[in-house]
């Protein structure tokens, strides 16, 4: 065991492994213990379909990897390799499919009358994307925006995008199929302010940084982050499950990398009861059905040009992405789901042997779903891809349920670990300035049921440690640079 000054961190996803790396760099001992055999959380890259053919677990493409406040200073880019295409995603339309380039100026070209419209959304971002990134994942919403006219920008298209206004700007079809199928990303009925907002920079981040392909696949982003925390002096336990926060009485500072729910179930002891009852209120989301694929060639996209894109939001235009969205809102399993689907063989072909091309899919559906949606989605891509179906070799689908019980922080299938709303975007799981720390002394809450909420980012693990840092050890954040 550490000695009483040390830290215990309860979970092994890229929070939690952020939020070890960020206290052993200050020279804080710590343990991360994690209740799986291996590493990861929603980074994990394994056999899932057929043995010797290695899929993404839960995370596939990673849009806040190369532009986010942790992982630049973490200089991720120098610990392990990603390929960023010229495409960052892709919409398949009836005729001629949407292409959100990394170039704004080549996807205006492409989108038509809209193009200019779309032109005028993006680039004020873009030219304030600090502001925007500082405004929407900087720690909070309860704090003045380090720059006010980036945030008012934000403000201004996320209320655009997120009322039934979202139609002004745009005549065709192309244009408002990209902005709702980055948006549905976060599950929830279109249009809302929240997936607005959260699709806004996703789109941003698209135009700027690019949507990066992990080579290797996204346990590469788990391996960088372990070997740092080895290298000054952390330890991880795997197999390792907390149950009772009197395991780690030993441990000055104990941080969660766990849903509100789990910190409850886990600390609840020696939490106050208006807290407890906060972390009880804290809701959780729609959920995922993860649907993996194994095909003997290359996706048979109608148009060609989306092959070139890692990310493909395979919904039709907006009124169709919406219309399913809205039924799962409603409790139901849509015959024409949106899915999200990741095709990463071109971009990464070492990860498995030639003419093996592994697909990673997921559609959204109600939580705690037993329902077995792999016919709906393969029809759903088959539109798009006449000749799909030919192409698979083999199929495996998670069901929602199967999802929660796989990682004990996605209640009901919600891998955000808490409903993206507007009310629990500012009350995360409380309302606070620093929601990362729990009433109690000692006690943090470091996953994304905290700010700025879901995504492979470790952002929240990072707040959540350089709190500890700083009310716990008196200690500075300190350098995360290979130097």
């Amino acid at each position: 065991m550490q000695s009483s000054g040390g830290a215990a961190v309860v979970g092994a996803g890229p929070n939690g492994l952020a939020a070890a790396v960020t206290l052993a760099r200050a020279g804080v001992p710590v343990t991360v213990f994690e209740a799986a055999e291996t590493i990861g959380g929603g980074t994990r890259t394994t056999e899932l379909v057929e043995p010797g053919v290695l899929h993404d677990v839960c995370s596939a493409i990673h849009p806040m990897a190369l532009a986010t406040g942790f992982f630049r200073e973490f200089e991720i880019e120098r610990r392990m390799g990603f390929v960023v295409p010229d495409a960052s995603f892709a919409n398949p339309l009836d005729g001629r499919a949407a292409i959100a380039y990394r170039d704004l100026n080549r996807t205006i070209a492409e989108l038509g009358r809209d193009g200019a419209a779309y032109g005028r959304f993006y680039r004020p971002l873009l030219r304030q994307l600090e502001g925007v990134l500082d405004f929407s994942l900087g720690g909070g919403m309860l704090r003045w925006p380090g720059d006010p006219f980036a945030a008012l920008a934000t403000g201004l298209r996320a209320l655009e995008q997120g009322t039934p206004l979202w139609n002004l700007r745009f005549r065709e079809q192309a244009a408002p199929a990209l902005l709702s199928g980055v948006a549905a990303h976060s599950i929830g009925a279109l249009p809302n302010l929240a997936t607005a907002g959260v699709g806004m920079v996703l789109g941003a981040l698209g135009h700027a940084a690019g949507w990066p392909v992990p080579v290797g696949g996204s346990r590469a982003i788990t391996d960088a982050l372990a070997a740092d925390l080895l290298a000054h002096g952390g330890r991880i336990e795997t197999g390792h499950p907390i149950n009772n926060i009197r395991e780690l009485s030993d441990y000055r500072v104990r941080l969660f990398d766990t849903s509100a729910r789990g910190l409850d179930s886990i600390a609840g002891s020696q939490l106050p009861t208006r807290y407890r009852r906060a972390l009880r209120r804290f809701a959780y989301g729609d959920a995922a059905t993860k649907v993996d694929f194994v095909l003997d060639g290359p996706i048979p996209w109608r148009d060609s040009r989306v092959a070139q894109a890692p990310t493909v939001h395979v919904g039709g235009s907006r009124p169709e992405i919406a219309a399913a969205e809205r039924a799962v809102a409603r409790g139901g399993h849509p015959a024409h789901p949106y899915v999200l689907l990741a095709q990463t063989a071109e971009f990464d072909p070492a990860r498995n042997a030639p003419g093996v091309n592994a697909v990673w899919s997921y559609t959204h559906v109600p939580s705690g779903s037993t329902v077995d949606v792999g016919e709906p989605v393969i029809r759903q891509i088959e539109r798009f891809a006449p000749g799909f179906r030919d192409r698979i070799r083999a199929v495996r689908v998670t069901t929602a349920d199967e999802m929660s019980r796989y990682n004990r922080n996605y209640h009901g299938g919600d891998f955000s670990a808490g409903a993206i709303t507007m009310r629990q975007l500012v009350a995360r799981p409380t309302l606070s300035r620093e929601p990362w720390r729990t009433p109690t002394a000692g006690i943090y809450l470091a996953s994304s049921s905290t700010p700025p909420g879901p995504g492979v980012h470790g952002l929240c693990g990072w707040y959540a440690a350089r709190s500890a840092l700083r009310h716990e050890y008196g200690l500075a954040a300190p350098d995360l640079g290979l130097g």
